[in-house]
């Protein structure tokens, strides 16, 4: 048994190696790719009529977990958090309110949207996604 203090006994606790932190850059600029892939599949499928919200979530989790070559729950943090902005934005893209067209007015009233329940539900499904893929394996 160590009689040393237990900052002094571990010294790397707490602190990323050099390994995780390559695993979550990669993880970003792969996830960048797959939301960017996502939009552009969530624009075509709302054209075609389909409640596709969950894809641009899914696809950004997907791109960041292939990617990271690495297992990284921060990544899967980040991926839900930038996968909820990317849905939100992509739906204010797609259907701005007519009343006032702003990012801000939309977000403030995103509740009144048709068929928000639906919309909600599969905004939640591509978060959750973006979680469990941006994890990596």
């Amino acid at each position: 048994m160590s009689t040393a203090p237990p900052d002094l006994a571990r010294p790397n606790v707490g602190r990323p190696t050099a390994n995780q932190v390559l695993v979550v850059v990669r993880g970003i600029v792969g996830g960048v790719i797959g939301g960017a892939l996502g939009y552009v599949a969530f624009r075509w499928l709302s054209r075609q009529g389909f409640y596709a919200h969950a894809v641009p979530g899914a696809l950004l989790g997907l791109g960041a977990g292939i990617a990271a070559r690495g297992s990284s729950r921060v990544l899967g943090i980040v991926c839900a958090l930038a996968a909820a902005a990317l849905i939100i934005v992509a739906e204010w893209l797609r259907a701005p309110f007519f009343k006032d067209g702003s990012f801000l007015y939309f977000a403030s009233h995103i509740h009144q949207m048709d068929h928000f329940s639906v919309k909600a539900i599969m905004m939640g499904l591509g978060t959750l996604a973006a979680y469990w893929f941006g994890q990596g394996r």
